[in-house]
């Protein structure tokens, strides 16, 4: 879309929500992979927005609002990167030669399909700058001058992060990624499921603190069980999903099914509990993005609603 200045606030508004719409999936693509996961990627994306339209009054008329919005989720990925203690200590030596983006040989593109198909949380064994570099080039095939104007580097200090990034991600994947074990689920989890899946939303009604609140996505935030009670009655009113208990980077989460048929979920759902009530719901109903790299484990025993069902 074009990306023309507007002197109208509210056509800028306009315009940068227009252009969220479109950019969510591939900026969650890049901030799950920097975070090294998908729902830290996901948190990254719906602050990164909220940071732009805070900011959009201020921003020169004629700044590209697709590498600005780049840049914030990038500066905000590395800010909580920085508050968990992980930071790239390489210094940058002598590029090697990469390849013209405009001439592509055999070699580059298979560098490029295995930055695709690498798992999402392996790209966080990469220093943080090697790391964004291969994403942006590899993952998303921007050139080296937007990577450069998007990490405040040159591009020859592109090139070389690029080089060595490569080189580093070819030997991670040579070592096989040690598969997590199916977890059995805690029994609050195993009970929202067991209720969910027979339809029984006042026993789920039940289980909401006074205090709760549910986030999805870009919709207002729903808090207070009053509140929160009206997302059952949405799923009340349409047609039967199926849910199953599963694991997603060390965290509990709930996989939710809409096709009977299908083998991958269709969206997931995260609660967090406060004395054996949900206080917290994250629904990624309307960022179906979020599972397409979603490295899931089903619970023993939960199986899709197409699949086999356990004894």
């Amino acid at each position: 879309m074009s990306e023309s200045p507007s002197s109208s606030p509210t056509a800028r508004h306009a315009q940068l929500l227009a252009l969220a719409g479109e950019l969510r999936p591939e900026l969650h693509r890049y901030c799950a992979r920097v975070m090294g996961s998908v729902i830290e990627g996901e948190d990254v994306v719906q602050d990164t927005f909220a940071r732009a339209l805070a900011a959009l009054d201020e921003l020169p008329e004629d700044t590209p609002l697709r590498a600005w919005l780049f840049r914030i989720a990038h500066n905000r990925a590395l800010d909580l990167l920085r508050s968990r203690a992980i930071r790239a200590a390489e210094p940058i030596e002598a590029a090697h030669e990469v390849a013209d983006p405009e001439s592509p040989d055999p070699v580059e593109a298979l560098m490029r399909r295995e930055a695709v198909e690498t798992a999402v949380s392996r790209f966080a064994e990469l220093p943080t700058v090697q790391r964004s570099v291969v994403i942006l080039k590899d993952v998303l095939d921007q050139s080296l001058e937007e990577i450069a104007a998007t990490l405040d580097l040159t591009v020859n200090a592109v090139k070389a992060h690029l080089a060595r990034g490569r080189a580093r991600l070819k030997a991670i994947n040579a070592q096989a990624p040690a598969r997590p074990a199916p977890r059995p689920p805690s029994p609050a989890v195993a009970r929202y499921v067991a209720l969910f899946n027979r339809r029984d939303w006042d026993g789920l009604r039940a289980l909401l603190a006074d205090d709760v609140r549910l986030i999805q996505s870009t919709y207002p935030l729903r808090a207070g069980a009053a509140d929160v009670s009206m997302f059952f009655g949405i799923y009340s009113r349409s047609a039967p999903v199926r849910v199953a208990p599963a694991w997603l980077e060390g965290r509990e989460v709930i996989a939710v099914w809409e096709e009977p048929e299908a083998v991958k979920p269709s969206y997931l759902m995260w609660l967090e509990w406060t004395d054996g009530r949900i206080s917290f719901i994250r629904d990624y109903k309307y960022v179906r993005y979020v599972i397409d790299d979603a490295e899931l484990v089903l619970a023993p025993g939960a199986a899709p609603p197409g699949g086999p069902q356990p004894a």
